[in-house]
């Protein structure tokens, strides 16, 4: 199967928004059965991770933690003024890979893909591969 890119816009300069529905129907369309989903973010500014969809206050909980780790306003060197965007980056990580079974994503019950932007609002792009295996 070939790469497929999500267009994904955010709205706040830090934002995880929910991409799981999106991916899902990528994986659907790919008609591998079993194997992998990757998942990946080619941003420096951006990233993905894995976590719990049920309840949105968990989302405002990572990103309050982040700020506190990781200050907008740091004494930073990087020019362009972005370095903790960089940071939060690096530490959600640019990819993630989820197993594939009957056609589908095998999250856990609780668990979603977001795609976390820490210097929006803009818009970016996820690219999605479904491998068999």
């Amino acid at each position: 199967m070939n790469t497929v890119q999500l267009s994904v816009s955010t709205t706040s300069h830090t934002e995880l928004k929910d991409i799981t529905a999106e991916v899902r129907k990528i994986v659907s369309e790919s008609d591998v059965s079993s194997g992998i989903c990757h998942v990946y973010v080619p941003h420096t500014t951006a990233g993905v991770t894995i976590n719990e969809d049920a309840d949105p206050s968990v989302r405002s909980d990572i990103i309050m933690i982040l700020d506190r780790l990781v200050p907008w306003e740091g004494g930073y060197s990087h020019a362009e003024g972005n370095s903790a965007a960089h940071v939060k980056a690096s530490l959600m990580g640019a990819s993630a890979m989820i197993p594939v079974e009957r056609g589908d994503l095998l999250l856990g019950r609780w668990q979603g893909i977001y795609f976390c932007d820490f210097d929006g609002p803009r818009n970016r792009k996820v690219l999605v591969k479904v491998l068999e295996g």
